[in-house]
């Protein structure tokens, strides 16, 4: 397990892999200056709830992983987290397999549209 450090005070834990994907995702916007928020949900034995951060450029973070390697990206995983960062309800931390059932719907809902209007 590893870290997401938000503004040097506050440290949330989250599986190395996932946390692979969302330094990605999470740079991949602060590159291009975007300011936007960070929502997930705390399993029962973390005591529940939503937890929602607002993310800027001038907010110092850190991604403190425990493993000494780091994991292979899946360019998926990373595409369907920037795509959800652009929504209204920002960044939503989903698994690599919602990712994936993510990408196959929108890619079968694009395949349904009459031609010219993708």
């Amino acid at each position: 397990m590893g870290y997401f450090v938000y503004g040097m005070v506050a440290e949330y834990e989250f599986e190395d892999r996932m946390l692979a994907h969302l330094k990605v995702a999470i740079g991949l916007k602060l590159r291009h200056h975007e300011s936007f928020f960070v929502s997930w949900s705390n399993p029962v034995e973390k005591g529940s709830g939503r937890i929602s951060l607002w993310v800027s450029p001038s907010i110092p973070l850190i991604f403190r992983f425990a493993g000494s390697r780091p994991p292979e990206i899946n360019a998926t995983w990373v595409n369907v987290l920037r795509d959800l960062s652009q929504s209204s309800r920002g960044l939503v931390v989903i698994s690599e397999q919602e990712a994936e059932a993510y990408a196959r719907q929108q890619a079968k809902s694009e395949s349904n549209l009459p031609s010219g209007t993708a």
